[in-house]
């Protein structure tokens, strides 16, 4: 699929070629805009923006493009246009181009209906749930009875009591990297951690403590059920355009493979072995 990916370097350099750009530099009367530094970005790092580059950067890509012309003009003065390495390279060039945009015309004439984006939907469902999470805290200890020590401490606690002492007590005494945000773990999945911590955590209701210290390969943690979320379903029009855009893919490819298996019957090749 390496001919997509220059399909989609060409497709980003054209969408780009159609916005004005203002005048970095002028060299012997050919204005270098920068639409010219935002081309010459693309073709390295699709993603990035010209305009948000720091100064040092983009002083170095106007400086690139400035050598760039002055080799350009002083390769049309030596008359390298002349020579036979540039018309061998010319004609590869338009034969690259020629299958790049051919590409791109046979992946737009692909359409995808409403309704068959929906089937796709429907059919695979399971496919576009969000995962059940949980947000937790811990305090992590050395030792199994400091741990229980602290589970005796808090297990008379309730509420908002309970979840202010726990960060109270995380924060003074977890060994853990997240005991100065009072041992938040933030939300995740239950795939995310080790299993003990996992079986545990999920095991509690909302606002409650593990009544005994849970050994992992890290130590001893008591856990605080901060909050849990429920598994739920995508709606269809948040993940429409994605899906079209992966049927189209998927059409695209058996696509070419069926036109390249009836040029391939048609064609006189003779391979060498």
């Amino acid at each position: 699929m390496t001919k997509m990916i220059k399909v989609s370097l060409i497709a980003s350099m054209m969408a780009t070629s159609m916005m004005a750009g203002s005048v970095i530099a002028t060299v012997n009367g050919h204005n270098i805009t920068t639409k010219d530094a935002q081309e010459f970005v693309v073709a390295t790092a699709p993603n990035m923006r010209y305009e948000q580059l720091p100064p040092k950067q983009k002083e170095i890509i106007k400086q690139r493009l400035i050598e760039k012309e002055l080799f350009k003009e002083q390769a049309l003065k030596d008359k390298v246009e002349d020579t036979p390495e540039y018309k061998e390279a010319l004609k590869k060039v338009k034969g690259e181009l020629a299958v790049n945009v051919w590409m791109k015309q046979q992946l737009d004439k692909i359409v995808v209906s409403d309704s068959e984006a929906k089937e796709f939907y429907d059919k695979n469902i399971d496919k576009f749930k969000k995962p059940a999470t949980i947000h937790a805290r811990h305090i992590l200890l050395k030792d199994e009875k400091t741990a229980q020590e602290i589970i005796d401490e808090l297990k008379s606690l309730k509420g908002d009591k309970l979840k202010a002492k726990f960060i109270e007590l995380a924060k003074a005494k977890s060994t853990g990297p997240t005991a100065s945000k009072g041992g938040d773990l933030g939300t995740f999945t239950k795939s995310s951690m080790v299993p003990e911590f996992s079986k545990a955590a999920w095991s509690l209701n909302v606002g409650e403590i593990t009544k005994k210290p849970v050994k992992t390969q890290f130590g001893y943690h008591v856990i605080y059920l901060e909050g849990k979320n429920n598994s739920e379903t995508i709606p269809y029009e948040i993940v429409k355009n994605k899906i079209v855009g992966a049927l189209k893919q998927k059409q695209f490819a058996l696509k070419i493979a069926q036109m390249a298996k009836d040029l391939k019957a048609k064609a006189k090749i003779d391979e060498q072995k």
